[in-house]
């Protein structure tokens, strides 16, 4: 099984990305942004746990508690934010749909993209994760860098197949 074929595997369960697909496109590439989006939100929240057991101890005070179900209340909505974002590469276009209330949907067509960069930090390497540059013909695109992409060498080895065309040069 190679790499599109386990993506589109594995979020095949997922009807939120249909239904951003004209009707004679069909889903080449649909991930979720690598988990290492979260490492903020979880750094906030056991910061404030920390913080909280600390000054509880020390004061003495429950209500110190209802600021750690704060950090944890933001953990939680970017643990929710994050499961309804996708990256998404048809034959036509390049997606980013994200968002709970407010569906937000950047978008450029395959035609006006003229060049893709992966970007991996030391942090990227260690954890798996890089970023998209796609540059394109004309003016500035909402759709311009791409954070946090999951096993950032073999998607970038199908987002280029896909939006160049190239084949699999690979023997038979």
């Amino acid at each position: 099984m190679n790499l599109q074929d386990l993506m589109v595997h594995r979020d095949a369960s997922t009807r939120t990305v249909d239904k951003y697909l004209m009707a004679h496109e069909g889903r080449v590439i649909a991930v979720r942004r690598h988990p290492a989006v979260l490492l903020f939100p979880v750094l906030v929240a056991l910061a404030g746990l920390i913080m909280c057991a600390f000054v509880a101890t020390i004061a003495g005070t429950w209500w110190i508690w209802w600021a750690w179900l704060a950090a944890l209340g933001y953990l939680v909505w970017k643990v929710i934010a994050w499961s309804v974002e996708f990256f998404l590469v048809t034959e036509h276009r390049v997606m980013v749909v994200n968002g709970v209330f407010n569906r937000n949907v950047a978008m450029m067509p395959l035609a006006k993209v003229t060049d893709i960069a992966l970007e991996r930090s030391v942090l990227g390497r260690m954890l798996g994760y890089g970023e998209f540059v796609m540059e394109s013909a004309g003016q500035k695109q909402a759709l311009r860098n791409v954070g946090f992409m999951p096993y950032p060498e073999q998607l970038y080895l199908e987002v280029s197949s896909v939006i160049f065309g190239a084949e699999d040069g690979s023997p038979d």
